[in-house]
């Protein structure tokens, strides 16, 4: 079996990577991994071994390559691996939850977790966070669960494990989960000193127009450089219903207008798909006016989410900023839409 380095450095002879010491150094981590799973498959003892195999906590600054090393991980592992975006994996435990208890279930956690431990045998996790006080109160026994069953867990994460839900409301009920994170993975921390997707974008421009041929080209050419041309959909969960971005990978994520804005999406929804996305791509924004103001209402509100968030916006668009809503209602209000528009095609945002 070929380690992970030798993959590595395949690519980089190849040209499509650029070597990185601080990404070289974490591979081992991932073939100890990757080893171990491969004894276990062999014995077939993997539920039996009375030693768990540790984990991976991989955590390190936007654009350094955590992503990139996780998903080599995954594309050359020996035995099956889920590979799910850490807030996605959330949204799905809280529908199962629901449907346990109106199943009659007063501990909606354990057949969840039980279900979860039953079905893989690996999770890679991409930007572990924990934002809000029910995430946090659910995330220490489901996991409890999860390592219990010798399921191995690898993340990646913006922050190391004590930043974790820093400033929380109770935090102190979330420090246990934070020492048994440490206990069951191996916390390694990327430092590279490069931001490789603020790289792809320093000499690009983020805002196309007006729509036509050459704007679509660069649209996709943008997201096959961040993406490898790989994606999935992602279907978020709010108050009970999905909301799906058509494409979706490694905290990118994709769509038209007509797919965020022609829909009954509200605040919550567009606020779901902030959080999920570092950036977010839109497909042809068109003139907006009296004529679609329910739309361009729900992207102005789609706007001020992804501001707040300081998700990095790229798009293509009918004209400029401060020329797409000229007439009808609500163009006073779009002038700060217009804005932060402006603001947000600045090579300073999402950093």
């Amino acid at each position: 079996m070929a380690n992970l380095i030798s993959k590595y450095n395949e690519l980089v002879n190849a040209g499509t990577l650029r070597a990185d010491n601080a990404q070289l150094a974490v591979l081992p981590e991932f073939d100890r991994i990757q080893e171990s799973l491969a004894q276990s498959e062999k014995r077939k003892l993997f539920r039996k071994v009375s030693n768990s195999i540790k984990g991976l906590y991989l955590y390190g600054g936007v654009g350094c390559g955590k992503s990139m090393v996780m998903d080599l991980f995954v594309a050359n592992s020996t035995v099956p691996i889920k590979r799910v975006h850490f807030h996605a994996f959330m949204q799905d435990i809280h529908a199962a939850m629901h449907l346990a208890r109106k199943n009659g279930v007063d501990d909606a956690i354990k057949p969840v977790a039980k279900s979860v431990a039953a079905d893989v045998r690996v999770l890679a996790f991409d930007e572990m966070q924990i934002n809000d006080i029910t995430d946090a109160m659910i995330v220490g026994r489901l996991f409890e669960a999860l390592f219990a069953s010798k399921v191995v867990v690898v993340t990646t994460s913006n922050r190391a494990p004590d930043e974790l839900y820093k400033d929380g409301l109770n935090r102190s009920l979330f420090i246990p989960f934070i020492e048994m994170l440490k206990q069951q993975m191996v916390v390694h921390q990327l430092t590279s000193s490069t931001d490789y997707r603020k790289n792809r974008l320093s000499d690009s421009p983020t805002y196309f127009t007006p729509i036509n041929l050459e704007a679509h080209a660069q649209m996709d050419t943008l997201w096959a450089d961040f993406t490898g041309g790989a994606s999935t959909r992602l279907d978020l969960t709010v108050n009970g219903r999905t909301v799906t971005l058509p494409q979706f990978r490694n905290g990118i994520g994709r769509a038209s207008f007509f797919d965020l804005c022609a829909k009954s999406l509200g605040p919550a929804d567009f606020l779901a798909i902030a959080k999920a996305c570092k950036v977010l791509m839109i497909d042809d924004i068109p003139m907006l006016s009296r004529s679609n103001f329910n739309e361009a209402k729900r992207f102005v509100i789609l706007i001020d989410a992804l501001y707040e968030a300081r998700v990095r916006l790229i798009c293509s668009a009918a004209t400029s900023p401060e020329m797409l809503y000229l007439e009808g209602e609500g163009t006073f209000e779009f002038v700060r839409t217009a804005s932060r528009l402006h603001e947000m095609q600045g090579k300073s945002w999402g950093s």
